[in-house]
């Protein structure tokens, strides 16, 4: 049958809307829909006129599922449904995914749907948090080598591993988006951001376990604004430097967000004993709220969650011309500025501007811990600058 016969209707000549309830689904909470996803994908990305994907209310059980390029002329993908991932592992294949989207262009993902990843039966599974070879969980929803990509107004709960990676994309926007997991949800990091460009999101919630934001190695013209973090592990750039041939990380914007209750609030973070030498450089963190953080500013470049760290080899990223700007808020520790820099390559260009930080208890100032770095200080200052 062609396109024409199974989409919904036409909106115009040259446009056609491809329902997957056309496409055999049954949106009742019990039926795999895999398979209609898939043939309405597949039919729409064979459209020779504008393409547009419906996910109409109801409950979809799906995946895990690629949708991949290039399309003619797939431009939108409304979701209005509820969809929930397969709990089977055996059915992802190691760093897997629940649904990746890749190799397209000027794509755009709204309707206000839900993806569910639903992770509670997978989380006993992770042992990454203690084991540095460990297999990795699905990600909920990923994004490979998409150019011109547009998410808005969706939510994502509970999922495996990452709720959203993106890797190799450019020219990406995300807004108004949801995204809870447990706290004590493992490496549920709520956007992870990996060897990509001219990325914006925006106004949007994250609740999880690990970092609301990781901005991984490769990246370029970031802009991180208006996000409310918590609980969680903050917004993190990094772990950079864990393997070889790691590109820099430049031109990082993070401004006007808000971290409640999180472990930290802007952090850096390079291992130990780094095989490669690349660089993070060129950038701003400014106008951030942390209220009752643990770690509100933090730079870690001995960075190593396993217990079986040993070396004492120090980083080779260069951390250098980084922006602290109007920083304010409580701090649930006493150290709620801490610069630990690397002693083979020292931070060069640090910047503190108008940065106060009480601690939560009131009981006492908090304090600066700083190694390996001169740090430039500006305006306001508290807790008082280390030496």
């Amino acid at each position: 049958m062609k396109a024409e016969g199974r989409s919904l209707h036409h909106r115009a000549k040259n446009s056609a809307v491809f329902d997957v309830m056309s496409f055999g689904a049954r949106a009742d909470g019990r039926t795999d829909d895999s398979n209609a996803f898939m043939a309405a994908w597949k039919e729409a990305c064979q459209s020779t006129g504008r393409a547009h994907i419906t996910i109409p209310k109801g409950t979809y059980i799906i995946g895990p599922l690629k949708f991949s390029g290039p399309c003619l002329n797939v431009s939108s993908l409304t979701i209005r449904g509820y969809l929930k991932a397969t709990t089977d592992l055996r059915k992802y294949g190691f760093g897997g995914s629940w649904l990746e989207f890749g190799w397209m262009e000027g794509l755009t993902l709204t309707g206000g749907g839900t993806f569910d990843g639903r992770g509670a039966r997978a989380w006993p599974h992770n042992k990454c948090p203690t084991d540095s070879n460990c297999k990795l969980l699905p990600t909920s929803l990923k994004f490979v080598a998409m150019n011109k990509t547009v998410i808005r107004g969706l939510t994502s709960v509970n999922s495996k591993f990452f709720h959203i990676a993106l890797v190799e994309c450019h020219n990406f926007k995300g807004s108004r988006l949801k995204i809870s997991a447990p706290e004590t949800s493992p490496n549920t990091d709520g956007i992870h951001i990996e060897r990509s460009s001219s990325v914006y999101f925006s106004l949007s919630h994250i609740a999880t376990g690990d970092d609301c934001i990781s901005v991984g190695q490769g990246n370029s013209q970031i802009t991180i604004t208006s996000i409310t973090c918590g609980p969680g592990h903050g917004i993190s750039v990094g772990s950079l430097g864990k393997y070889p041939d790691e590109r820099d990380v430049s031109g990082l914007v993070v401004k006007d967000c808000t971290m409640t209750g999180t472990t930290n609030g802007i952090r850096i973070k390079t291992w130990a004993n780094s095989p490669g030498n690349s660089a993070a450089t060129n950038m701003t963190f400014e106008n951030i709220v942390m209220n009752n953080v643990t770690n509100p500013i933090i730079i870690d470049q001995l960075y190593c969650p396993f217990t079986s760290c040993t070396s004492k080899a120090p980083s080779r990223v260069k951390l250098s011309d980084i922006y602290f700007k109007n920083i304010r808020g409580t701090s649930s520790s006493e150290v709620a500025v801490a610069l630990e820099c690397s002693k083979g390559i020292p931070c060069q260009n640090i910047y503190l501007e108008d940065v106060h930080l009480d601690l939560s208890s009131g009981e006492k100032q908090a304090t600066s811990s700083c190694s390996n770095v001169k740090a430039k200080f500006s305006g306001t200052q508290i807790p008082p600058p280390c030496t």
